[in-house]
């Protein structure tokens, strides 16, 4: 079991898509906001390095935000 705890996995969630031009992007501070192609209410991908492992749904508690696994992906289906 030790070398379970051994493991690294990087974990990602992709909220939604955005396309600029650099300069834009280059002109952007701490604080800026971009706007993604993604609805409130639609699912979101959860990656495990790099990889689509399940979907899921935004959920604000207050001032935390959380993401509720609605599905998990098998053998690599997107």
């Amino acid at each position: 079991m030790n070398s379970v705890n051994n493991v690294f996995v990087e974990l990602s969630v992709v909220l939604g898509k955005s396309t600029m031009p650099i300069h834009q992007l280059l002109k952007m501070g701490r604080g800026a906001v971009i706007e993604l192609d993604t609805r409130q209410d639609e699912e979101i991908w959860v990656l495990a390095n790099n990889v689509p492992i399940a979907r899921g749904e935004i959920v604000v508690q207050g001032e935390r935000v959380a993401v509720s696994i609605t599905s998990v992906l098998m053998g690599g289906e997107n």
